[in-house]
């Protein structure tokens, strides 16, 4: 479209150019001073000036459209979107000679792009999907911008995110350089062709010597509740990954900025060490625990966080049908961290709101009025959960259930079977576990209720059969949980009241409805923060304050509170508050994925047999360097070259206009 501007010279020399001026002279002798030109001279004047004019127009026109003279063949085809994508967790900054991995692969990237003339997108960890690709220079101040995150992408995200802007751009393909320390949990074994479509995967490892590494890998308190005037215990698991350091490492456990008490570590050989730290705190505020270790070689992982308030004792109801159960009982009270009260179920049912978890044990029926007490604690966001007695005349427990979700018993199966499947993502189970074990042992039901429900009482198999039918399962009908296991919690039911899930299901369902007295958030997990915040609302967002941080994490009601996830606004470990306008705060401890801390890495032939097709090359720093410093002569911007003659047209009209020609006149 700018180049219908030339049309604009033209115009002026067909209708400006051919005028006439009538000279008045007394007396023919003047005639010989007239300087006559021919009309060919004066028709050749008239060109050069258009010439002049259209070069002029045109050069500039190309100047505004940036071309680029390129001669590099392996730079990619014509039109290709050039991405930079440098890994930016914590992996990177060990340390190869005097510089950290990031440092090389920033500097490597820098010399890309400098000698080149392309527009780039430059992706890191910590960076959003929506970029636009920019010219070299602010492609280097990104790149300057770069430092070390908490967050952590795979190759598939990545892979992904250039798949994602290629459509965005309407580009036809993008040259991918991925500088990365390519970690075996974040870079895929194998390449997935559907991700690499229309991609050209360049891959520059930026990888150090053998390292040694001493890290914490978790830590959880000994109770479930935090208690002020007595002794917590904090256990600690920490690993070593390479050769052991000379000397043993030691741990300190800081509260509040006080040292509280310190470890020497001993691995044995699995290469991990598990110790035990007691402190105590005398007030009920908010509990800033810190762990940490003297590990030279890498500092990232050296500290681990853990955020805690010391809160009153935890309320259980149990409603018993008969005898109590001896094994609820000696759950609840092996800690001091919880109010039990019993009592049997056709005595007057208390206030149910005021208990964090209400338990029934050994039912085979369920009154109306005992019925209406639960789904008020439902409703108020409590926990529930209901271990039934044997009967064959279950429909008057099926009168009950009806009142609390659509869920009713439609038979009873007697024969023994063992659990087959274990939900990980459930609320009871993902805190249980670091990693779930592939030969974990579930429990066995000697005989179970079948049960079934309606799409209004959302349920989830926590433990399920073979064939469907869970043997432990929740509803969320209302704001609360209902939980029902489908036999009962005596041994003539099965083993699960002797099983490794049985009391830390009864603490996390207590925990669950009470909400956040204990964080310890791990970035990059998508591991949300429970928030029993009864004031937020769409209009009074929880919000998320941190150093030189005011921000609006994403978040969804979930039961009595929210389910809050810090890591996608926060960047950096630490200590976060987490506050509602009018309404109670929170503090939560962010920590970075120990999955950094494993340093096992591809090696460069690993990764060239692994992804074998025509559009995956992989190269090193050096190749990198040579590559850039050949570029610096075979990309030439030629929209400089385009402003320069520009001016130099417009030079030589001026001077066609003012001195070199002037316009000749004719007698009349």
């Amino acid at each position: 479209m700018a180049g219908a501007a030339l049309a604009i010279p033209i115009l002026i020399h067909l209708f400006n150019l051919r005028r006439y001026k009538t000279v008045f002279f007394p007396h023919t002798r003047f005639l010989k001073n007239i300087q006559l030109k021919s009309q060919k001279q004066s028709q050749l004047r008239y060109k050069w000036l258009l010439a002049a004019r259209l070069l002029f127009l045109a050069l500039l026109v190309l100047a505004f459209a940036q071309p680029v003279f390129n001669n590099d063949a392996d730079a990619g085809k014509s039109g290709n979107l050039q991405v930079i994508y440098i890994d930016n967790s914590q992996s990177m900054s060990v340390k190869k000679g005097a510089r950290t991995l990031l440092e090389i692969a920033k500097e490597a990237a820098r010399r890309q792009v400098a000698n080149g003339a392309m527009r780039y997108l430059v992706l890191s960890n910590d960076k959003p999907a929506g970029y636009q690709p920019v010219t070299p220079d602010k492609a280097l101040a990104v790149i300057d911008a770069i430092d070390f995150s908490a967050s952590v992408k795979n190759s598939g995200q990545v892979m992904a995110t250039v798949q994602s802007v290629l459509q965005s751009e309407a580009a036809t393909g993008a040259d991918l350089y991925y500088y990365s320390d390519f970690q075996q949990h974040s870079f895929s074994a194998s390449l997935d062709s559907s991700l690499a479509r229309n991609i050209v995967f360049n891959g520059v490892p930026v990888q150090g010597e053998d390292v040694q590494n001493v890290y914490i890998d978790t830590a959880w308190l000994n109770a479930p509740v935090l208690q002020t005037g007595q002794n917590n215990q904090l256990v600690v698991r920490t690993r070593r990954v390479g050769n052991a350091p000379k000397e043993a490492p030691v741990m300190q456990l800081v509260v509040n900025g006080q040292v509280k008490s310190a470890a020497a570590l001993n691995f044995n050989d699995k290469e991990e060490s598990i110790d035990t730290l007691g402190f105590q705190v005398t007030d009920a505020s908010w509990q800033r625990i810190s762990l940490g270790l003297n590990d030279a070689a890498l500092r990232f992982d050296d500290t681990f966080l853990v955020s805690a308030r010391a809160s009153s004792n935890l309320s259980v109801l149990v409603l018993n049908e008969g005898q109590p159960n001896p094994y609820i009982q000696a759950a609840f009270r092996a800690y001091n961290g919880f109010r039990l009260n019993q009592q049997d179920i056709t005595s007057a049912m208390p206030e149910a709101k005021e208990y964090n978890l209400i338990i029934l044990n050994g039912i085979t029926r369920l009154d109306a009025s005992v019925a209406s007490g639960l789904s008020a604690a439902l409703q108020a966001g409590k926990s529930v959960c209901i271990f039934p007695g044997r009967t064959t005349s279950f429909q008057e427990l099926n009168a009950g259930l009806r009142l609390l979700a659509d869920i009713r018993i439609t038979g009873i199966d007697t024969a023994a079977q063992t659990a087959a499947s274990l939900q990980h993502g459930s609320d009871l189970v993902k805190d249980i576990f670091d990693r779930v074990p592939d030969n974990v042992q579930l429990p066995l039901a000697r005989w179970h209720y079948v049960l079934a429900a309606g799409l209004d009482a959302n349920q989830q198999s926590v433990l399920s059969f073979r064939n469907g039918d869970p043997l432990f399962a929740r509803y969320t009908p209302t704001r609360g949980q209902l939980y029902i296991c489908a036999t009962s919690a005596n041994l003539d039911g099965g083993n699960f009241p002797g099983s490794y899930f049985f009391v830390p299901f009864l603490y996390q369902m207590a925990i669950q409805s009470k909400g956040g007295d204990i964080y310890s958030i791990t970035a990059g997990a998508g591991q949300p923060a429970y928030l029993p915040l009864g004031s937020a609302d769409e209009r009074n967002m929880v919000h998320l304050y941190g150093p030189a941080l005011d921000a609006i994490p994403p978040q969804r009601p979930n039961g009595a509170g929210l389910d809050v996830f810090i890591d996608q606004v926060a960047r950096q470990t630490g200590f976060y508050t987490l506050r509602a306008e009018g309404g109670d705060s929170a503090v939560v401890a962010l920590n970075q994925s120990r999955a950094e801390s494993v340093l096992e890495v591809w090696t460069l032939s690993q990764l060239k047999n692994n992804w074998k097709n025509g559009q995956s090359r992989w190269l090193t720093i050096d190749e990198v360097t040579a590559r850039s410093a050949t570029n610096a002569w075979r990309s030439f911007p030629l929209w400089k070259v385009c402003a320069i003659l520009a001016l130099l047209m417009l030079a030589a009209e001026t001077y066609l206009l003012a001195g070199g020609f002037r316009k000749q006149t004719v007698a009349s």
